[in-house]
């Protein structure tokens, strides 16, 4: 008898939903000591009418379910031997090993000396239950995750201007009436396709504006009369959006009632922008001067006539000003009246598949849940009552992601490390110091259903189980919370992190309570969570079963929120906030006289990365699967064909892209879309091809978020040898 489950994909934000059908009944999930089950056929997935996706997925979505059958799964313990090699161990076994690496760590160094990195793929109770593991059971104030590398700089922003952070405080489906869409530093066309089925509205009505130095696939939506495509210098960003603003104000066309009504801060904006006049913010970004006067004035009339939005991306926020940015963005939406409005607004396009609601319970260095601040005594007493402790056991705020990974194997750093849904060893930024920081750990645990780069350097690999083989909830970009849904039967060998924390939690005589239920996770979440921003007290998993919209906040006795700011803004006298703000010198790097010089045919160029369609994050899923693999199997660097030329670079030739942290060995493509000064690589692979090889762990001073988009590096031909180095590498891979 065929079953079927209604769930949502595993990869980004858009939560688009589907059907996962299955030749077998659903059963209860596989419990310690029961008899092995045979392997399940994979399932079959179809697209289901959801107000994100309209039953539409991409490639990656249509192909998830194949990983579940995977050869490569790991579906035992794991643990390294002496030899390098990882041969299984028993569950007993691997929890006693943890167990007293813990005790030893903390005997021997402190509780900090025990770190935990976790991912925004978690659904909400693993996120939640990992930020209580963390503080309870293992004592330690050393948690981060990868949204650090994600959403920290919109998140930062949003809280600076709004007092609250969610990424689209409004519906997706309210872009479909726009007429005017200012969209910074986002691909959603490569990155989440379904999503511009909500943006031929305004292509339609010529409003479409893309910022981006790469001539995207979604930048190409604005040919033939779909809108304009501003590609200015990399890093230029914030620049760009104080012309913009200076233009709004001295043209007379923002919003001066609702300025006056529901903001604070006005005059020292105005001053902040005098100075960027468009003629100028050109000479820094390259983009006309014309075409910044017409973007600011169609912003104006889509807000006044039919409905203006601007939405940021990564683009414009993986920088060590990407707060800044993220205001000037956010500062130049209040100045039209936008946030607030029933037909306009500003948003921030979230990229994790639950990287809202993984920041929102816990797993960030410095908060709680219920997006409460660990530092505020009236948060930490509401915390310590619902986990039952005194408050005084509830550690203080630790290191944003990037400190956490640089304190590993130091002195007074992390020695003993946890890494839940997340591959570091690729996706961190200079990656080749995060890998010999692995490397230096006295136990490193790595919670993972393969064989990623990080867990390949592990002491001790955990099996867990993928999104259909469990039950939870998620929180899409919009901030609507989510059912997923099981739909298999996991390994034998497998065990959901809820059921890990839980032993572990018990063998290490942890103080509150660990269930392995999903259901009664989210129970405690809902306690922990009420009366803070990110409230979700009043939702339950019967309403979500019964297919109710939940956007939080959604207080017990509310019907949600889902649109935020109608009435007033989460500071205090209810108005939004305008902070001034200003581009900062960024550092440039010494030449390297090996790489920089014309004896060697090397230029220096500007680094930025990204995403491909076929891949997601670090490619650690997306790599094995065979169909989305064939069609993009290695990294390329685009690179504009007069650059390429000065270089005598042709296409498909091998490069070296190189700064002094690492090298990038990969082919050459070459494209007029993007600038002559820059270059581009997906972050996706591994080792030679691996693009964070060469980005700097340089921080926003507010967000923590680690600089991305703006690297300097040193492209030249590679020679023979290094091209056949390269290609012996790809085809062992």
């Amino acid at each position: 008898m065929t079953t079927s489950a209604d769930t949502h994909c595993p990869y980004c934000a858009l939560q688009c939903a589907m059907t996962l059908k299955s030749p077998a009944a659903l059963t209860p999930a596989v419990q310690p000591g029961s008899d092995p089950v045979p392997a399940q056929p994979v399932l079959e997935v179809s697209g289901r009418d959801f107000p994100t996706n309209r039953g539409g997925l991409c490639r990656k979505g249509w192909t998830s379910a194949s990983l579940l059958s995977h050869p490569g799964r790991v579906t035992e313990p794991m643990l390294k031997g002496s030899d390098g090699v990882h041969r299984p161990v028993s569950w007993d076994d691997a929890l006693k090993l943890i167990t007293a690496a813990v005790k030893e760590t903390r005997s021997r160094y402190g509780a900090d000396a025990v770190g935990v990195f976790g991912g925004g793929g978690l659904t909400n109770e693993k996120a939640y239950m990992l930020g209580k593991f963390a503080r309870l059971a293992l004592g330690t104030s050393r948690i981060d995750y990868n949204g650090r590398f994600c959403m920290s700089s919109a998140a930062a922003a949003g809280m600076r201007a709004f007092g609250v952070d969610r990424g689209l405080p409004f519906p997706l489906e309210d872009l479909d009436n726009a007429s005017t869409i200012l969209m910074l530093g986002s691909n959603v066309a490569e990155t989440m396709p379904p999503f511009v089925q909500h943006l031929q509205g305004v292509r339609d009505a010529g409003g479409l504006i893309v910022v981006d130095p790469r001539r995207s696939a979604t930048a190409a939506f604005t040919s033939d009369g779909g809108g304009l495509h501003l590609q200015p210098l990399p890093g230029t960003d914030l620049a760009l959006l104080l012309g913009l603003s200076h233009v709004v104000i001295h043209e007379g066309l923002a919003d001066t009632d609702f300025i006056q009504a529901r903001t604070s801060g006005f005059d020292a904006l105005v001053r902040s922008v005098n100075a960027f006049w468009p003629e100028r913010v050109q000479s820094l970004t390259g983009v006309p001067a014309d075409l910044i006067r017409e973007t600011a004035r169609r912003l104006a009339h889509g807000a006044a006539q039919g409905g203006s939005y601007i939405l940021t991306g990564r683009g414009v926020e993986q920088h060590v000003d990407g707060t800044d940015t993220a205001t000037a963005a956010i500062n130049l939406s209040l100045l039209l009246g936008l946030p607030g409005s029933a037909r306009s607004g500003y948003g921030t396009l979230t990229g994790q598949g639950n990287g809202q609601g993984g920041r929102e319970h816990g797993q960030k260095a410095d908060q709680l849940p219920g997006y409460r601040k660990i530092t505020d005594p009236a948060a930490r007493a509401h915390v310590a009552k619902v986990w039952g402790v005194p408050e005084s056991l509830i550690p203080g705020p630790g290191l944003p992601a990037v400190q956490l990974l640089k304190s590993l194997g130091q002195p007074d750093g992390v020695r003993c490390l946890f890494v839940h849904a997340s591959n570091i060893a690729v996706a961190s930024p200079d990656a080749n110091a995060v890998i010999a920081g692995l490397r230096s750990l006295d136990f490193l645990v790595v919670c993972d259903f393969f064989v990623s780069e990080t867990a390949a350097e592990a002491d001790l690999i955990l099996p867990v189980l993928q999104w259909a083989e469990e039950e939870g909830t998620l929180t899409n970009l919009e901030g609507r919370v989510l059912r997923r849904r099981r739909a298999l039967q996991p390994p034998a060998g497998a065990r959901s992190e809820l059921w890990i924390m839980a032993r572990l939690a018990e063998a290490l005589d942890a103080p509150s309570t660990y269930s392995e239920d999903p259901e009664t996770v989210f129970e405690e979440l809902r306690l922990a969570s009420a009366g803070g921003l990110a409230d979700y007290s009043g939702i339950d998993y019967a309403m979500l079963d019964r297919g109710e919209a939940a956007y939080w906040p959604y207080p017990v006795g509310s019907s949600g929120t889902p649109r935020l700011f109608l009435d007033g803004f989460a500071h205090a006298d209810g108005k939004a906030v305008m902070t001034p703000v200003a581009p900062r010198r960024r550092r440039t790097p010494a030449a390297n006289p090996a790489r920089d010089n014309t004896a060697s045919g090397a230029k220096t160029m500007t680094l930025i990365t990204g995403r491909l369609l076929e891949h997601y994050q670090s490619g650690s899923q997306t790599r094995r699967v065979s169909e989305l693999l064939e069609s993009q199997p290695e990294a390329k660097l685009q690179i504009h064909p007069a650059a390429a030329a000065s270089m005598g670079i042709t296409d498909g030739a091998f490069v070296s892209v190189a700064n002094e942290r690492g090298e990038v060995l990969c082919r050459a493509e070459l494209s007029t879309a993007i600038r002559p000064e820059t270059v581009f690589l997906p972050f996706h692979f591994p080792e030679l091809e691996s693009a964070n090889r060469l980005t700097e762990a340089a921080t926003d001073p507010i967000s923590g978020m680690p600089e991305f988009k703006f690297n300097k590096v040193w492209v030249r031909a590679a020679a023979n040898g290094l091209q056949h180095s390269v290609l012996q590498t790809s085809e062992a891979s």
